[in-house]
């Protein structure tokens, strides 16, 4: 009898000393998931319904993106920190974007840094100014999607989705 309480007592111990391993597992690979560097190369809208700016937008990411002219990345590094570069601002006017007259990659860009975390559906950024933004991103493979509403970016906040290529 001794010796079936001490089995029941073994084994009880043995299952409940078990760890989460795989749920630690998963929440680790879905974090690297994510980790890497992340071009904005496409825009996708419902071109039936999309407002004017949502279809210029896509134009000029479409145009920009033909010519290996990069506007938009961010640097996820497994460390949780992230780096934005954002060359928007410094694009020539849309007339010369759109006409390819004159035009050349902006060669500045604004740099910000935040932290991050993901959990393999939503990702919070937290930057310097302890401002949080949480956005509902899709990965699949070398490829992410954005809502292009719940980005804080000027030009790709309006409506859509941003697709990002991991390089």
């Amino acid at each position: 009898m001794k010796l079936n309480g001490l089995l029941l007592f073994s084994a009880a111990a043995l299952i409940l000393s078990c760890s989460n391993d795989k749920d630690n597992t998963e929440i680790e690979t879905e974090q690297n998931s994510i980790v890497g560097e992340w071009q904005a190369t496409e825009l996708q809208i419902d071109e039936q319904t999309a407002s004017d700016d949502a279809k210029l937008g896509k134009l000029v990411l479409d145009f920009l993106t033909a010519r290996d002219c990069v506007i938009l990345t961010f640097d996820f590094k497994a460390d949780l920190t992230v780096t934005a570069e954002d060359a928007a601002d410094y694009l020539p006017p849309v007339e010369g974007v759109i006409t390819g007259s004159g035009f050349t990659c902006p060669t500045e860009s604004d740099t910000t840094a935040s932290t991050y975390t993901y959990d393999g559906s939503v990702l919070t950024t937290v930057d310097e100014n302890g401002q949080t933004l949480s956005i509902d991103v899709t990965i699949d493979g070398d490829t992410m999607t954005v809502d292009a509403t719940d980005l804080n970016i000027d030009n790709f906040n309006d409506e859509g989705q941003l697709i990002f290529k991991r390089i």
